[in-house]
């Protein structure tokens, strides 16, 4: 598959029973969102608001949403029936599609990313030292 230029070419390249499943996750993930911007990223479809929120991807026997390894954590016990990986979740084409999980998940995101958001504006992070100390060097 060549690298998709925008989440609608991505899904088209798919089957009619993928593109309904990978649609769905798009439609969660904008219902939770609405403003959050549509994007490529790493070849996948993305969602970006004040960042980074969530990736998707379609894979032989499953949807893969990958939401960062804080929302895997935050979700375990909700997550416990699917296969997840440090910052991933596998749902099969098996089941239904977990929409109002997702929608939690994402939401999750955004709050995470508004804080980060505020945080950097106000110059305190996890990476806030360095830019300090290279804004000094300057």
């Amino acid at each position: 598959m060549a690298r998709p230029l925008d989440i609608d070419a991505y899904i088209n390249d798919f089957s009619a029973e993928f593109q309904q499943a990978l649609q769905e996750v798009r439609a969660a993930i904008k219902k939770a969102v609405p403003e959050a911007e549509e994007v490529i990223s790493y070849g996948l479809p993305a969602f970006k608001w004040k960042g980074m929120l969530v990736w998707f991807g379609a894979h032989t026997n499953h949807i893969g949403l990958y939401p960062r390894g804080s929302a895997i954590d935050a979700f375990k016990k909700e997550l416990a029936s699917y296969h997840t990986a440090k910052g991933s979740v596998q749902f099969p084409f098996s089941k239904s599609m977990p929409v109002a999980l997702i929608r939690r998940i994402v939401l999750f995101r955004m709050k995470e990313n508004e804080e980060n958001f505020f945080l950097k504006m106000k110059g305190i992070g996890p990476h806030s030292e360095l830019r300090a100390r290279k804004n000094k060097a300057q």
